[in-house]
C-alpha cells in the first residue's frame, strides 16, 4: 500500500531522484527544484510506498492572460518510478492534487498532457472552455479541468506557465 502527503523538506533528494529516474534527461527534476523555490503557491505531493518516495507531482500558478487574477494552477511535472507504474500511484497523486488545489481556492487546473489518461479525472481540451497554450501543443494534449462549475467561462485567452517551464 502507498501513502499520499505533501512533500517535506526530507524529500526533496528523493522527489528529484525519482524525476530522474522516470524522464530521459533530469530537465523535469530541475524543473521541480525551480518551481519550488521560485513559484507560489504551489502543491507538491508525494507518493510514498514502503517507505520509499516512489511518485510526485507538482502544481504551480497558471496565469490566464484576459483573467489575470483567476486562480488557476497547472498540473506538471508529474513522475513515478518506472517499477511502480501501472500501481495507481499517478492517479491518486492526481485525485489528491486536485483536492489540494481545490481546497486552496484554485478555480480551475490545466495540464499539458496524454489525451487519454487526464480525461479520467475529468480534464477535457482547453480549447472548449476557451483556452489556448502558450506553447505549440496539440489541441488534444492541453487540457483543462474546472474546479468551480463555470470558472473559466469569461476566461478565454491563452494560458501562461511559469518561466522556469521555458527551459525545458
Amino acid at each position: 500500500m502507498f501513502e499520499i502527503r505533501a512533500e517535506q523538506k526530507h524529500d526533496r533528494a528523493a522527489v528529484h531522484a525519482v524525476h530522474v529516474a522516470a524522464f530521459p534527461t533530469d530537465a523535469e527534476a530541475d524543473l521541480v527544484d525551480r518551481l519550488r523555490s521560485d513559484a507560489a503557491p504551489i502543491v507538491s505531493l508525494v507518493a510514498v510506498h514502503g517507505g520509499v518516495v516512489a511518485g510526485h507531482l507538482l502544481f504551480s500558478p497558471v496565469t490566464i492572460d484576459r483573467a489575470p487574477k483567476l486562480p488557476v494552477m497547472g498540473l506538471a511535472p508529474m513522475a513515478v518510478l518506472p517499477d511502480r507504474q501501472r500501481e495507481g500511484l499517478g492517479s491518486a497523486l492526481v485525485h489528491a492534487g486536485l483536492d489540494c488545489c481545490r481546497e486552496r481556492g484554485a478555480r480551475a487546473v490545466v495540464v499539458l498532457g496524454h489525451p487519454d489518461y487526464y480525461p479520467r479525472f475529468g480534464f477535457v481540451p482547453a480549447s472548449r472552455l476557451g483556452l489556448r497554450c502558450v506553447y505549440d501543443a496539440p489541441d488534444e494534449a492541453f487540457l483543462a479541468l474546472e474546479l468551480a462549475p463555470g470558472a473559466l467561462a469569461a476566461a478565454a485567452g491563452t494560458a501562461h506557465y511559469h518561466s522556469a517551464f521555458g527551459d525545458l
